[in-house]
């Protein structure tokens, strides 16, 4: 299974050709995501909770221009402390690999490689998206169009509330990608866990996730699902004092001239200080909350 550019451990490896259930993970989260220690910690969280519901975790990341699916306790360290790590997306790939650069994975570049590697399945925080001013600005995530046209499954707390809710539910819509909410009608919006605005579908147990992804690509019909999965409802905030804190980051990042891919990491950070902490934590149990049920859907989906 390996290649030239691709580098899958043993395990991963075996899970896969032997179809047993694989849950992938990101590393943006370690590199741009979160501070240390607390960014080794939850990485390590994430996998242990995938392993002890069953499944196999596959973390990925580039190193030295080539697609790691597994990394050793030393790559994660090094991949959590190094200042000089790209925030590596699709269009940033063929750059990457070519100049051998070490890159963490954002959403739509660790689809990109799990699909590389066989696996279905992946757990992240909240999926990017629309941002907001885009009418003007034409930001717009690289994950939407990665879940439009990659098979993969991604469990997550909706998109960040930092972007604009609507106009991603109407992208999504536009480029043919079922919303499904888990144990919810209404769209999660990462930190809280309504939005106001309703999922395509709502599903109550893993069966029904695996069955829907059956359906799509058993038939032909090619590219991802974004299965959303509210944060833990002990750990939810107050959606008055998140949205005070995302409109002043906003302002903040505006007063910067922060653009492109630094905004995202700004936002969270300033968030998190606007917050005293309190969205970091948020932010830990929902990542957790996810692994678990990628887990789970993971078991349902290679069981049928």
């Amino acid at each position: 299974m390996n290649t030239p550019i691709l580098i899958i451990t043993d395990e991963i490896a075996q899970a896969v050709s032997e179809g047993r259930p694989v849950v992938a993970l990101e590393t943006t989260i370690v590199s741009h995501g979160m501070p240390y220690p607390q960014n080794i910690e939850t990485a390590r969280l994430l996998e242990d909770t995938i392993r002890e519901a069953g499944a196999v975790p596959a973390t990925i990341a580039i190193l030295d221009g080539k697609i790691h699916v597994g990394i050793s306790d030393q790559q994660l360290e090094f991949l959590g402390t190094s200042k000089d790590i790209v925030k590596a997306s699709r269009r940033d790939l063929p750059a990457v690999f070519a100049q051998k650069l070490h890159a963490a994975t954002t959403v739509a570049t660790t689809m990109i490689c799990a699909d590389m590697a066989g696996i279905r399945i992946f757990a992240t925080g909240g999926v990017g998206g629309v941002h907001r001013g885009a009418q003007q600005s034409f930001d717009i995530s690289a994950d939407l169009q990665e879940l439009a046209r990659t098979d993969v499954a991604v469990i997550s707390a909706g998109s960040k509330s930092i972007l604009d809710l609507t106009l991603t539910m109407e992208y999504l819509e536009t480029m043919g990608v079922p919303v499904l909410g888990y144990r919810t009608d209404e769209l999660p919006a990462f930190y809280t866990r309504t939005s106001g605005l309703q999922v395509d579908y709502r599903i109550d147990t893993p069966q029904e996730a695996a069955a829907i992804l059956h359906a799509k690509w058993d038939n032909g019909l090619h590219g991802g699902v974004m299965i959303t999965n509210p944060i833990p409802e002990a750990f939810a905030m107050d959606k008055q004092v998140i949205d005070a804190a995302i409109e002043q980051a906003l302002a903040d990042a505006a007063d910067a001239h922060i653009e492109g891919k630094r905004v995202t990491p700004f936002l969270l950070d300033r968030v998190k200080e606007l917050t005293s902490g309190d969205s970091l934590a948020a932010n830990i149990a929902l990542v957790q909350h996810n692994a678990l049920t990628a887990a789970e859907i993971a078991q349902a989906y290679w069981r049928d």
